[in-house]
This record gives structure tokens, sequence and C-alpha cells, in this order.
């Protein structure tokens, strides 16, 4: 032991002085290649920080263990072992920051995403448009609606793969853009603005009712940052929708808020696609709350008072698919309802970072 100590303190004397040689040596003699560096290599230790959050979530539906996570400021990975390993897929692209990803349902090797991420805080980063990959992200093409800088959600026609929804947020601390609803009919070649509120108010979700993929929701939200202040909201904020496929919209009323609007997280349940979840944030705070309705939208009713923490941070719901009583609310803290959003509790998530974004539910083992 005595030996092994010894040894132990002149391996740890000798760096000491190796480095006091080399800075002795004036700057002309020393050079990277008189320093012999063949014996190391790098090698991975695990993350040893935060990568950034995670915003989204696109799965393959035939086969889950493959599935894409897309980071607010960490680009776009892959696994193809349920996560076990990750492999960055998006590096080679313009833009790191990720806002929406998803799988084509009816060709899982075409999966779209769109750049910027759909956040509303004060630190997100812009994107460059929305691109789309064929080989299951091996290669990416950038596929326009670059002044849209941030999407929020991107929507594939279950049997028709070249139709396809962009909810586009639009940019962060101006007006103008590319902002609502835009639809492609021909994978990506040619967009029309299907849905366009104002310059000031862009599309941060959009929703398809899987029974009749003409029908359509919209999540509108009026915000814009300022280094001196921030707008959150506003009377342009609203749900809007669409029973052509996006030729017509209309916004939803029949006791939804309509006067100074924040954010608004909603969902479809696939238990019973007439019934429509909504968080909703509100300057008035009689307004703010959990609302439902079981009608398809054309009214609704304020199940409680529940909003996330921050509503232009989280603000993001999920239906279970099998029980439309069970909820999930993207907060802070992840919350949870099992009464059909009457009442709200912690998820109870542990050994991980607070501040969630994303969630996905495998809908043939929900739990």
């Amino acid at each position: 032991m005595q030996r092994i100590l010894l040894l132990l303190l002149i391996l740890s004397m000798s760096g000491p002085f190796t480095l006091l040689e080399a800075q002795n040596e004036s700057a002309d003699t020393l050079s990277l290649e008189d320093i012999n560096l063949s014996a190391m290599s790098f090698r991975s230790i695990g993350p040893a920080i935060t990568g950034g959050r995670i915003v989204t979530i696109g799965v393959n539906p035939d086969n889950t263990c493959e599935y894409y996570v897309g980071s607010g400021h960490g680009s776009l990975w892959k696994t193809s072992n349920c996560g076990t390993t990750f492999q960055p897929v998006f590096d080679g692209q313009k833009s790191y920051s990720i806002g929406a990803v998803t799988v084509d349902p009816s060709n899982p090797n075409t999966v779209w995403v769109g750049t910027g991420e759909h956040n509303a805080q004060t630190n997100v980063i812009p994107g460059d448009g929305v691109y789309k990959s064929e080989d299951g992200g091996k290669s990416w093409s950038n596929m326009r609606l670059k002044e849209s800088e941030h999407i929020g959600a991107i929507v594939v026609h279950p049997d028709h793969s070249n139709i396809v929804y962009v909810a586009a947020y639009g940019p962060h601390r101006s007006s103008g853009g590319d902002v609502g609803v835009f639809r492609t009919t021909d994978g990506g070649q040619t967009w029309e603005n299907v849905l366009f509120i104002s310059e000031h108010t862009g599309c941060w979700e959009v929703h398809m009712d899987h029974r009749d993929p003409n029908t359509l929701y919209a999540v509108a939200h009026q915000r814009q940052k300022k280094l001196y202040t921030g707008v959150y909201g506003g009377p342009e904020s609203g749900i809007h929708k669409s029973t052509d496929g996006g030729d017509s919209w209309e916004k939803l009323g029949g006791g939804l808020p309509t006067e100074d609007v924040g954010r608004i997280g909603m969902d479809i349940s696939p238990v019973n696609p007439d019934v429509l979840f909504a968080v909703v944030d509100a300057k008035k705070p009689e307004h703010k709350g959990f609302y439902k309705s079981t009608d398809r939208g054309a009214s609704w009713s304020k199940e409680s008072s529940y909003v996330t923490s921050y509503p232009f941070y989280c603000q993001r719901i999920f239906c279970d698919p099998q029980n439309i009583d069970l909820i999930y609310a993207m907060d802070i803290f992840m919350q949870v309802s099992r009464d059909r959003g009457k009442s709200f509790s912690n998820l109870g998530t542990r050994y991980k970072h607070v501040d969630e974004h994303a969630l996905w539910i495998d809908p043939a083992h929900p739990e």
C-alpha cells in the first residue's frame, strides 16, 4: 500500500512539473505538434448539464420504439431503441431550435419539423421555417415558411400524405411574417395561408378530428415580446374551427372568454371527439380556467379555475386515449385531472427537472 501511495504521489507531482517546463518554453518553439496526445481520446461521460427544453415529441405509429424529440435549444434527436440511445439528426441544418416534429402516419420515413420554439417567454430562439425528411431523418429539405420564425404544431392528413397543416406562431418580437395556419396539398411544394387573423396574431396549435380529417381546430394567440414590456394576450386570441379542411374557419364562442384572452391550450378527446378541453388564460380572473365542450366546440362550460403556472410558457394539455376523464396538463410540475377538469393535482414525477412541455401517451398502453 505504501508503494502504491508513493507511486501516486510521484505521478501527481510529475504533471505540474511538466507544465512548468512547458511554460518555460518560448512561444516560438512550442507548438501542438510537440505535444504527444496519441494516448488520449474523447469518450462520452453522459449528460453533465441540461440540454435544453424538450418541447415536442414525434412517434412512429408503426414502431413506438422509434421516435424523435425536439429541443427548444438543442435541435432534434432520434431513438430507434425505445430511448436507450439517441442520435442527433438535424445538426447539419441552419436552425437548432425546434418547435414541432410530426411523423407521417401513412409513411413513417417521412418526418416534418417546424423550427423555432413555440413558447412565448423571453429566451426563445427563432427558426427558418419547415423542414421535411423522406428517409427517417438522414437528410432534410427546407420547405419554406421561413418568416414564421416559430412553429407550434404540424398535422399530416392520415390518408393523404401530401396534405399538411402548419400552425405558424410568427415572429416573437415583431409583427408580420408568416402567421396563422398554412396548408399544403402537394407535400410542401406550395403553401396557402388558410387562416390569417392579423399580423399581430399567430397560431400555435392545430388539431385534427381523427374521425373526420376535414374538421380542424386552431388556437390563435396574440402576443409579442419587447425589451421593455410584453403582450401576452388580446381580443384576437381564441379557438378557430374548420369543417372543410381549412377552406373556411369560424371563431368559437359559446361560453369561451373573448376579451383580452391569453394563451389557450386545447385537445380533442380520442375516446369521444365530440368532447374538447381547453385551458384558458385571460385578463379577467373570473374568465381564467379549464373549459369543456361536449358538442365539438359549439358551447363550453367552465369546469374549474385551473390555469398553468406560466401560461405563456406551458399551457398544453393531453387527453388520455382510453379514459375520457383523464387529462394531463403541462406545467412547472405536471398536473393531472381525473374528473374531466374539475380538479387538478401534481402527477408526482421524480428524478427529473421541472417545466413540462410535451407528452406522448401510448394509445395501446396508456399507463
